[in-house]
């Protein structure tokens, strides 16, 4: 029996078995296995194969500890529900040879227990064989009615290890399922599981409390109906959760209850648990006194909410989220909403006491849920007695409303740094979409940003909703994806550890796909909404539209990290970006050159005497400007004094800049957009290897068809746009401006200027100037994007357009079309 069984075939039991709820191709195959594997009828002479079996099924258990038993519950669930309508059952009787051969087993493992050498073997398989007993009975207590009594002795174990504790809780778990189905116990056995019940509450932690709490309420609310037992209990704990809240309030500065906290704890933690399992308003606890015992819970609860001792605040919350499993009305008491909405949206608030309230509305839904399941079961067996009227329509109903109370701020827990609240915030919306509470659009957006968490498990369960949502109402990602981009953005910043790093777009691993990659891949089916999503991604970055520079950054790494998959959808890309170059940096330009001469005019205010001399000077400025924004291929091109040529521009700009330098930052600013579109189109261009004339030739008119060819991505291509990470680093928009900045930001507007007058090809031209006009737009690219290697960062080549089908720019075509 001590043998183990071989561990790869556990691990690849654990591997099939959590396939359970695959595809239905899968689920069938998964299904038939295990069925063979385990819930075949075994002879009753093969000892042997019986004692294979349960160990298998043990290790298996055992395995799973940490991830959880749902697969467990939904094999059994899907095999018993195959042969309900069979006259021959065998999952039915394999399962009860299987729970009474577990029987048996605990029994000698008990035995053995006293043997020190395998103590630890022992104890652990105990656990497993108790674990497997109570998911059996989860699914078909009968199974284990006739064990009952058998089990109840473990109740009483000595504990002294955690497997103790575990053995406790499932036995107290298993006896409160199976014990209302028992048909008339003897009163001795259910009295000594009171009293064993009371005396684990009274001794033992949380954990224990909880499930022996839960175990009394089933034995006395539907076998003993042992109330004034249960209103003993719960007046010395609501005693001296009283008598501790007047001394406090007498005293503020007293030491008692600093002497009593262990009490203190666990009388609300208690209080609580007891107020969850029993409605005390009833008359068979309270007799015909008129107190309202609810109301005065809650009261006593509160108060402790408000306690300096964050230990005493998380307990005292503890025991509100149980009392408001017994009514949930109360989570409409005014008091109660300004509480766990302060929690929930004070940044400066306890992690401790977010994830808590996280926790309550967690555990009210999945009650809920369980509540909903019996109504619909029940609703089953007598539908074809009643009229067809919705179990549970009342309970529902309220659900929607405590959620629609709580929602914003649990949505709004998302944007925390630590993981473990944005994973209970998750839990919470996810429970609230399945049982349909709220409306899913508006959790749209805020399950696209969960999608970009660090954690995989949140992401994929953030995924997972989304596509849910996308099965039952079409269109809606489509309405939210830009919003949910832009909340992503949100998200990172609110994730992201360094402050001075500017956020990124793009996973910091080997794969470097983009965060909202699983947004594009939904939306990239349809061509239409594809395509308004992008063009929506590339209006951010028009000069009108005012968009942080740092978030620019984000989007612009996503487009060029998102799985593209045909020709079309970069060349859609690099198509508009050839439209918005065109207009925004026109506008960029013109305003720069606007705003200077303003200022420059309020800065003399010259008199009327002064007024020719100005007008010459300002001429002379002007002519100096003029002279640096003319074509270079107007001016000498000889190759020694191109430097000079552009330090003479820059020094000619330098001596119109008025000494206000906030003209100089905006431009620097509001560059940084279409210096990253011009960053994404090299990238992009790159990437895909795309051809000059390739992008020119592009038309979003013609058909599908046309660029439906794959992509034939290079590797090794990195988007890294140096010039804004530039700019965000040394925080340039809020620093004092130097010389050498100034210099500059008047280099990169002449770069500017050079780059928008190469913008056509199509100007009337000498022959053979193509080819300087090409350079000239290159060697301004080049200068924009800090001169980086040309895989990267670098302006397109002549090279790039060998195949001599056009050989303008990549950034042209614009005005002509």
């Amino acid at each position: 029996i001590e043998q183990p069984t071989f561990p790869k075939i556990t691990e690849m039991c654990v591997k099939m078995i959590r396939r359970v709820n695959d595809e239905e191709g899968i689920k069938k195959l998964v299904n038939e296995t295990f069925q063979k594997l385990w819930f075949t009828p075994t002879p009753h002479h093969d000892k042997e194969a019986m004692t294979r079996k349960i160990l298998n099924i043990t290790d298996v258990v055992a395995a799973c500890r940490d991830t959880g038993y749902d697969w467990f519950e939904q094999l059994l669930q899907n095999l018993l529900k195959s042969e309900e309508d069979a006259s021959y059952k065998p999952v039915k009787k394999a399962c009860t040879q299987l729970v009474d051969n577990l029987v048996e087993h605990i029994l000698k493992y008990e035995e053995s227990l006293s043997d020190s050498d395998n103590k630890g073997v022992n104890s652990g398989r105990l656990v497993a064989c108790i674990t497997t007993l109570f998911l059996f009975s989860k699914i078909r207590p009968q199974l284990m009615v006739k064990h009952a009594m058998t089990m109840h002795p473990y109740l009483t174990t000595k504990c002294s290890t955690q497997n103790d504790f575990m053995v406790i809780c499932n036995v107290a778990k298993i006896l409160e399922l199976v014990v209302p189905l028992m048909e008339h116990p003897s009163e001795t056995f259910l009295a000594t599981i009171e009293e064993d019940l009371m005396k684990l509450i009274i001794k033992y932690g949380m954990t224990v409390v909880q499930h022996c709490v839960s175990c009394l309420g089933a034995v006395v609310n539907k076998v003993t109906q042992n109330y004034k037992f249960v209103w003993a209990c719960f007046n010395r704990y609501y005693g001296a959760l009283s008598k501790l809240k007047n001394q406090h309030q007498e005293d503020p500065n007293s030491t008692i209850l600093t002497a009593n906290k262990p009490a203190l704890l666990r009388s609300l933690f208690t209080v609580g648990a007891l107020c969850r399992h029993f409605d005390f308003d009833q008359e068979d606890f309270k007799g015909n006194s008129k107190v309202n015992i609810k109301d005065k819970v809650l009261e006593l609860l509160m108060y402790f909410t408000k306690h300096s001792d964050e230990e005493v605040q998380t307990k005292a919350i503890i025991g509100l989220g149980f009392a408001f499993i017994q009514h949930p009305s109360l989570m409409f008491e005014q008091e109660v909403k300004t509480l766990y909405n302060s929690i929930l949206s004070d940044k400066n608030c306890s992690v401790n006491l977010k994830i808590q309230v996280l926790k309550n509305l967690q555990t009210y839904l999945q009650e809920e849920d369980t509540r909903m399941q019996q109504a619909d079961r029940d609703w089953k067996k007598v539908a074809k007695q009643e009229d067809l009227k919705e179990m549970g329509d009342i309970s529902s109903g309220m659900s929607s409303s405590i959620m629609q109370l709580y929602l914003k701020q649990v949505l709004e827990a998302f944007f925390h740094n630590q993981s473990s609240v944005r994973h209970f915030a998750l839990n919470v919306i996810a429970l609230t979409l399945n049982q349909g509470l709220i409306h899913p659009v508006q959790c749209v957006p805020y399950l696209i940003a969960m999608g970009t968490d660090p954690e995989p498990s949140m992401r994929n369960k953030a995924d997972q909703q989304l596509v849910e949502i996308d099965k039952k109402y079409a269109g809606f990602i489509h309405m939210k994806a830009v919003a949910g981009m832009k909340m992503s953005y949100q998200v990172q910043q609110a994730i992201n550890t360094c402050p001075k790093d500017p956020v990124r777009g793009f996973r910091h691993d080997e794969s470097s796909s983009a965060l909202c990659s699983h947004l594009y891949s939904m939306i990239r089916g349809n061509r239409q909404h594809r395509r308004a999503f992008l063009i929506s991604l590339l209006n951010l970055f028009d000069d009108t539209a005012k968009t942080e520079v740092n978030m620019l950054l984000y989007i612009a790494d996503n487009l060029a990290c998102f799985p593209y998959q045909t020709q079309e959808e970069p060349l859609f890309i690099m198509h508009h970006i050839d439209i918005t170059l065109s207009v925004s940096g026109s506008n960029l330009l013109q305003s720069f050159k606007e705003s200077m001469v303003k200022d420059k005019k309020k800065e003399r205010k010259p008199s009327s005497d002064e007024e020719t001399e100005s007008d010459s000077n300002s001429a002379s400025g002007s002519e100096s400007e003029e002279e640096a924004s003319k074509p270079r291929r107007l001016r000498k091109r000889v190759d020694s004094d191109s430097d000079s040529d552009e330090e003479n521009d820059i020094n000619a700009v330098m001596k119109c800049l008025p000494e206000n330098s906030a003209p100089l930052i905006e431009f620097a600013n509001v560059s940084q957009g279409i210096l990253l579109l011009l960053m994404l189109k090299q990238h992009l261009k790159n990437l895909c290897g795309f051809s000059d004339s390739k992008i020119q030739k592009y038309s979003p008119s013609e058909s599908a068809k046309v660029y439906d060819k794959a992509i034939n991505r290079k590797t090794g291509v990195h988007f890294h746009p140096k010039q804004t990470l530039d700019f965000l680093r040394s925080d340039m928009a809020n620093s004092k401006i130097t010389e050498e900045v100034k210099r500059s930001i008047v280099k990169q507007y002449l770069d500017f200027k050079l780059l928008m007058e190469h913008l056509d090809p199509d100007e009337e031209e000498e022959d053979g100037e193509v080819s300087a006009s090409t350079n000239a737009r290159n060697k301004a690219i080049t200068s924009l994007l800090g001169g980086g290697s040309p895989k990267n960062n670098a302006a397109e080549t002549e090279d790039d357009e060998s195949d001599g089908e056009d050989r303008g720019g990549g950034t042209s075509g614009v005005r002509r079309r």
